[in-house]
């Protein structure tokens, strides 16, 4: 008998690791994304709808002291975004073409559900995607 899990609500924050925290900043603040708060040289965090996106210099997320366990990763990571229908992902195409950020590939899930790729300036794989993939 599978074990049912504590209630989640879904992912709360997520974090990609960035070389540069400023020229990351910049990028995101560029998209729209709101600072909620930074510390130069090692993090930057944004808004992400009601959840948030953590950008952290890894050396320093591996390394500094805190109350936080290190963590960290190097070479590209990935996260995606959920976005509510098929016109908001439009919206956002136009966005990202208005933002000159290149859109590298689109995909209609076979399950239901697109999605688009871009890259940030560290090479992360950044995805805006429609429900329905994941059968939901």
């Amino acid at each position: 008998m599978a074990r049912r899990l504590p209630p989640l609500g879904g992912i709360h924050e997520a974090a990609l690791y960035v070389r540069d925290v400023e020229a990351a900043e910049r990028f995101w603040t560029r998209l729209g994304f709101q600072l909620h708060h930074r510390r130069p040289g090692k993090y930057a965090f944004f808004r992400a709808g009601r959840d948030m996106l953590l950008l952290f210099q890894p050396v320093a997320s591996l390394t500094g002291p805190g109350p936080v366990p290190r963590h960290g990763a190097l070479g590209p990571g990935h996260v995606a975004f959920d976005v509510p229908d098929d016109a908001a992902l439009e919206a956002w195409r136009r966005h990202l073409e208005r933002a000159g950020v290149p859109i590298e590939a689109e995909i209609a899930w076979p399950r239901g559900g697109r999605s688009l790729y871009f890259r940030d300036p560290d090479g992360n794989a950044i995805e805006l995607i429609t429900r329905g993939a994941w059968d939901g």
